[in-house]
């Protein structure tokens, strides 16, 4: 294998997702799945058609509630571009497009650079009795932490400890228990964004991650990091809308 973690072409752009006060989970879920994603699916088709940027790749992330515990964000939309998109006047859903929009608290995007440290895909199986996507998919346990720079952090001595000694201390550890993916994603503003970059690290079952706890030991990357404001959130299932 070879040592080198190299970046993915484009921009991996990154929208968090809180519902509105007045809304459950259960009805924004429910409306991104059914209102929100044939759309979006829709419109990078059309994209596309034309010639224009569009993405070639749309995974939403259902984060889990834990109860007793502050989860902040309902869930995550990626959607993979050749360049970075710009985000708009106002944030999305400021005028309310569909009903998902309706549930959800107005979102931007996040231009991120994607590093796959371990490629282990996902199955993705499209459905066979109804259009093909949106899909959902399960079967394994997620890990995303959000990672803030800690103030006055040198935001590139921060990604080369990151990509040098952190990414390859968490692979060896991931090789060792049977982890089954890890993901590095480089916020491309760091100084513009509340966070300098996440992880995504799956697991087959929640004790892969117990078994990672009790395994990863210190490597210095704590030292760039606000520990104070890093969040870690469990999923295990994710929407499918452009397989990739």
């Amino acid at each position: 294998m070879s040592d080198e973690i190299a970046p993915t072409a484009g921009a991996k752009m990154i929208f968090l997702i809180k519902r509105r006060p007045e809304a459950t989970r259960d009805e924004l879920v429910t409306n991104w799945f059914k209102n929100h994603m044939p759309a979006v699916i829709a419109g990078q088709a059309r994209q596309a058609a034309e010639g224009k940027i569009h993405a070639t790749k749309y995974i939403a992330t259902l984060f889990d509630q834990r109860p007793g515990r502050d989860v902040p964000w309902d869930g995550m939309a990626q959607l993979w571009f050749d360049r970075t998109i710009p985000n708009p006047p106002e944030p999305h859903g400021t005028v309310p497009a569909d009903t998902f929009q309706q549930k959800a608290e107005p979102y931007v995007g996040w231009a991120t650079t994607e590093y796959v440290v371990i490629d282990g895909e996902l199955p993705v199986v499209p459905n066979t009795l109804n259009e093909p996507f949106p899909a959902t998919r399960s079967g394994f346990f997620k890990v995303t932490f959000l990672v803030p720079g800690r103030e006055g952090v040198d935001y590139d001595a921060a990604f080369r400890h990151w990509l040098e000694v952190h990414a390859p201390n968490v692979r060896g550890v991931m090789a060792e228990i049977g982890g089954l993916r890890y993901v590095v994603n480089h916020s491309q503003a760091p100084a513009d964004e509340a966070y300098m970059g996440m992880a995504e690290l799956y697991f087959s079952d929640p004790g892969g991650w117990e078994s990672y706890k009790s395994t990863i030991t210190e490597d210095g990357f704590s030292e760039f990091v606000d520990l104070g404001r890093l969040v870690n959130m469990h999923a295990t299932a994710q929407m499918i809308g452009i397989p990739g």
